[in-house]
């Protein structure tokens, strides 16, 4: 359900900065608040996903 949520929230936020960047002259405040509410939902989706880190190393050999 938060996912889900979160991805409406981020349509929305593209949305609403493309469609104030098309008008004459746009407002930068709300295309600086597109942009943020964007970037936090896209870390918050992230969050979730698992990096691809040190955790499964163990195919790797060292040689001294």
């Amino acid at each position: 359900m938060k996912k889900t949520l979160y991805i409406i929230l981020l349509f929305a936020a593209v949305f609403v900065a493309l469609f104030e960047q098309s008008k004459a002259e746009p407002n930068k405040y709300i295309m600086v608040g597109g942009i943020v509410v964007f970037m936090l939902g896209l870390m918050q989706l992230m969050s979730k996903v698992p990096s691809k880190g040190n955790d499964n190393r163990n195919d790797e050999d060292i040689d001294d």
